[in-house]
Formats: structure tokens, sequence, C-alpha cells
């Protein structure tokens, strides 16, 4: 109640009330056996800009073995990973080698980053072949061996998060059968259940490791994707960022970004915002 306060950009405020923190202060409560999601709106400058800044803050933290989780790569293109990072393989062979599309600048410094910290870059992801299919013929379609891509325990994205995606997918006017909604939303749930479980088996393996997961801000919103499953596969430590815009909002909208939702809660443990 009382006075809108302004919600300003290049700031990083907590996910349960509007008070702001330093993200310096944020990583010194970290400590090794973390995930911490750290979401972008895809090519935006600023958010890959915190990206890079908040694994350096990190690195000056005294965490010696950093990783990073990039939703961007398969799981099934790690080796091609492993020899670009630390095996001389020609960046251009890397990206034609795990069919990268679109421009790799921002990632860059992203994806070479563990290569100084002690850690490992892990490619997250189902096989885009995979969701393609599921979202265009379900996962019912699915051949024996794409079958054995899917997670062992897989479970569809629970109910609030499903609400969520159809209402985005629904938005703007498109009509969309429920048949095809509930497929894209399998092929939504694939995604966020192998990055959570690749990632959840990377932290049993290295609990001496901080792992930062880089993920479109969809799937880490309001716990409904990637947060949800990581927990559903034992990971105890996780502390989320999402990254918001506020171009364009209103002082009301932008408030509206950052406060919890009166459904769907509060829509990360950090918001961090930008103006781009």
């Amino acid at each position: 109640t009382g006075e809108i306060q302004n919600v300003l950009p290049e700031t990083l405020y907590r996910g349960d009330r509007l008070e702001t923190v330093t993200p310096d202060r944020l990583i010194e409560t970290l400590h090794a056996g973390t995930i911490v999601i750290v979401s972008e709106i895809h090519n935006l400058q600023s958010h890959h800009q915190h990206q890079v800044s908040f694994l350096e803050s990190l690195a000056k933290n005294n965490v010696s073995k950093i990783s990073v989780g990039m939703e961007f790569l398969s799981f099934i293109g790690q080796s091609y990973i492993d020899q670009y990072l630390f095996d001389g393989l020609p960046e251009e062979q890397f990206l034609k080698s795990v069919q990268w599309s679109g421009d790799f600048t921002a990632y860059r410094p992203l994806v070479l980053f563990p290569k100084n910290h002690q850690g490992e870059t892990l490619g997250l992801n189902a096989p885009r072949t995979l969701t393609a299919k599921i979202s265009k013929s379900g996962m019912s379609s699915l051949t024996e061996e794409e079958q054995a891509l899917i997670p062992p325990d897989f479970q569809l994205g629970n109910q609030l998060y499903f609400e969520r995606f159809k209402a985005v997918m629904t938005g703007g006017g498109h009509e969309l059968p429920p048949h095809v909604i509930a497929r894209y939303f399998e092929a939504q749930s694939v995604w966020d259940e192998t990055m959570a479980y690749v990632a959840t088996n990377y932290m049993q393996n290295n609990p001496d490791s901080i792992l930062v997961i880089i993920v479109g801000d969809f799937h880490a919103q309001y716990g409904g994707g990637l947060p949800d499953r990581l927990r559903a596969r034992g990971a105890e430590n996780i502390v989320t960022i999402s990254q918001i815009n506020l171009k364009d909002l209103s002082p009301s909208e932008r408030l509206e970004e950052v406060l919890p939702h009166p459904k769907f809660g509060n829509r990360a443990n950090f918001i961090w915002t930008s103006e781009e």
C-alpha cells in the first residue's frame, strides 16, 4: 500500500519484497554444492553482461571450482564441448558439431569461463531433434531409441507452470487446439527435465563445484519449470535469479514484474533488472 516505489534498472531485488541487494553481497552467501540459475531474455546484451560479471565476481570470492550449464547446448554434444574447452577444437568446428545457430559472441565468455576456473561447461538440454519431434507429434510418437534420451522418472511440469505456459502460447490472439498445446508442453517439460537431470547428476559427482545455469527466463520464473524439476531430483541448494527488461514498462508494470504474484508466488529468489 501507499506510494508506488520506483523499480530501477541495473538493480538486484530480493524476490520476496522490494528490497535491493548488491550482487557481491549475494555472492558472499553462495558456497560449493549450490546451483545458481541466472536467466536471460535471449539476445539481450545487458543480460549477458550481468551473467559474465556474476561469474567474474564469483571467481573473485574464492570459489575455486565454477561450472556453467548451458540451455543452448545438448548433452549429446558434451565431447565436442570438452574438446573445444580443453583440447584445442577450433571454434568453427565446435559450433558446427554442436549445431549452434545464431550469434555465438555473447555466449563465448560464458562457455569458456569454466576453463580457467577448475570447472566444466555442460550441455544441459535434450537434442533439438527430439523436442521438435515431440512438439510436432507428441511423446507417444518416439521410437525406442528416442525414448532412451528421456530422463528416468520423467514428469510433466506442474499445473501452475502449465497455466502460465498455456497463457504464453495462446497470447496475442493465437488460437491453438488443446492437443497442440499439450504436445508443446510435453516438449517444454522434456527440456526442463533433461536440464535438471544432467545438472543434478553433475552436482552429485562434483559437490565441490558451484554450477551456474544459463537459461531462458520462462524456465526459471516462479519456480515452476527448471527449479521445480531440480528439487524433484534431489537438488537442495538452488538460487534463482530472474532477469527482466524494464524498457517501455510503466511504474506500476515494473512493480508487478518484481513483486510476488498473488497466484504464482515469488518470481525468483532475486530479480535483476535492466532497461535495454
